[in-house]
């Protein structure tokens, strides 16, 4: 695989480092500046899930996952983790180029994250910090789920399509054969919602998911 993908990209003007275990892989992402990390999500002494959710830590670094795992529980997986695009091996390397080059179009563009501090009812999310709780009590949330949540509490009342939500948080084209956007609203919801009297995440039929609070 590896030499593989030097064929396909060093052409193209790519250069590449090679970590051949998680435990390099990391130090390398760490001490280094990359612009853009191709993780195998499967590797050994620590596996490409660990990886990246420490990496994520501190390194905003943009992600492609490679995976020999194809399922759906597979890919919210790691997308939760942090990866910010995923693609099953053994994948076309028309489509990873494809999808390098779009990753490295939207880390150039991407904004720098607005600070501030979001409320909704009894929840509060500090997005400097990346913490949220609810009636006081800390919410132990992935990273999409902390963008899910920004994003819709940013836009309280207000119907959010899954394709919206595919393509703000994960940045990816929505799938309508796929049910990774209702996965994610299904977990963050059992954060969010289930320990406490009240809901705030609804399911609107036909048209996507509201955050917003209502009499009972």
């Amino acid at each position: 695989m590896i030499d593989c993908l030097r064929k396909a990209l060093e052409p193209e003007g790519y250069r590449m480092e090679v970590a051949r275990n998680g435990v390099d892989g990391l130090h390398r992402a760490m001490e280094g500046d990359p612009d853009l990390i191709l993780l195998d999500q499967v590797l050994p002494g620590i596996d490409g899930i660990e990886l990246l959710v420490a990496l994520r830590q501190t390194r905003r670094t943009p992600v492609l996952m490679l995976s020999p795992l194809a399922s759906v529980e597979d890919r919210v997986r790691g997308l939760d983790a942090g990866a910010d695009d995923y693609l099953v091996k053994p994948a076309a390397m028309a489509e990873l180029r494809a999808r390098i080059d779009a990753l490295l179009r939207r880390s150039h563009a991407m904004p720098a994250p607005t600070p501030g501090i979001l409320h909704l009812a009894d929840l509060t999310l500090d997005v400097v910090r990346a913490k949220a709780t609810r009636a006081g009590r800390r919410l132990i949330l992935s990273s999409k789920e902390l963008r899910l949540l920004a994003l819709m509490l940013q836009r309280p009342g207000e119907v959010l399509t899954r394709r919206e939500l595919a393509e703000a948080v994960w940045e990816v084209r929505f799938d309508h054969g796929t049910n990774l956007i209702d996965v994610a609203i299904r977990r963050l919801r059992t954060k969010l919602d289930e320990p406490f009297e009240r809901p705030l995440l609804h399911t609107v039929r036909g048209m996507g998911y509201v955050l917003e609070e209502r009499e009972d």
